[in-house]
């Protein structure tokens, strides 16, 4: 197997910033969730550590922001790391996750035999889900970590307005994003599943599922499945985290012991 690692970045880290109230940030008035601080280490960079050095890789492609001056910034933060982690990095897609992979597949070397596709928001994976993934994709085409649903799953639907708001709150601008909704029906879960990264496709799959017309995707293997090839799922790993929200940056944390750098008093901050 030679493996080429495809790494979405492009992100703009929207329910991040929303539930930490940032304002602003390192790039273009947004806080990206892939600088954040894992025991000296940024997110992004614990992500491409995942599998630089791992034998059958043979490149990194990591695809980030669009916007020229967003990948200016990107760059000033992230390129002298991932150049020293032998990760290439290209521009990303302007609004869709595919788009952004389709531009990291023309850097992917023609030796390739396999490509990966892992979130860059993904720094946590255990090297055993990553070791049982590329074992199957060794008999497979295509392979996805899966963690079955083992609790109760419901479909929701719209808000439910709050009886008891306050009407000056919304007057003045104060009232919360409604965070109730009605729930339209119960799902069975039964051979229900939740897909994970990294997903590992032989390469003339992968480019065949990324010559269609219809790209539109929540993962690369869905691409797959509308091929009319079959996906194999394989065991992957509820400490294989996606950082959304902040709360999962601190599940990671806690998970693997890599701690962020405390926040200064501010009588130092400046």
């Amino acid at each position: 197997m030679q493996l080429a690692v495809i790494i979405p970045a492009a992100g703009g880290s929207a329910r991040f910033n929303q539930e930490s109230g940032y304002d602003n940030g390192p790039a273009l008035g947004v806080r990206s969730k892939l600088d954040e601080d894992l025991g000296g280490r940024t997110v992004l960079q614990r992500t491409v550590e995942l599998f630089n050095t791992r034998p059958e890789t043979i490149a990194v492609i990591v695809a980030g922001p669009h916007d020229p001056d967003a990948m200016d910034s990107f760059k000033l933060r992230h390129a002298d790391m991932l150049s020293m982690l032998g990760a290439t990095l290209v521009a990303g897609g302007k609004a869709q996750r595919w788009e952004t992979v389709a531009r990291a597949l023309g850097a992917v070397p023609e030796r390739a035999t396999h490509i990966a596709v892992h979130d860059g928001a993904r720094p946590a994976c255990p090297v055993e889900v990553i070791d049982r993934v590329l074992d199957a994709a060794n008999q497979h085409d295509a392979v996805v970590p899966v963690v079955e649903v083992d609790s109760t799953a419901k479909r929701l639907g719209d808000p439910v307005e709050d009886t008891q708001a306050d009407p000056l709150a919304g007057i003045l601008g104060q009232a919360d994003t409604p965070s109730r909704r009605a729930v339209v029906e119960t799902v069975d879960r039964q051979n229900l599943a939740l897909a994970q990264t990294p997903q590992v496709f032989a390469r003339s799959v992968f480019e065949r599922a990324y010559a269609q017309t219809d790209l539109s995707s929540t993962d690369d293997a869905g691409l797959v499945e509308r091929l009319g090839e079959q996906v194999v799922a394989v065991p992957g790993d509820p400490r294989n985290i996606k950082v959304t929200r902040p709360i999962d940056l601190e599940m990671i944390r806690k998970i693997t012991g890599w701690r962020g750098k405390p926040d200064r008093p501010s009588l130092h901050k400046f």
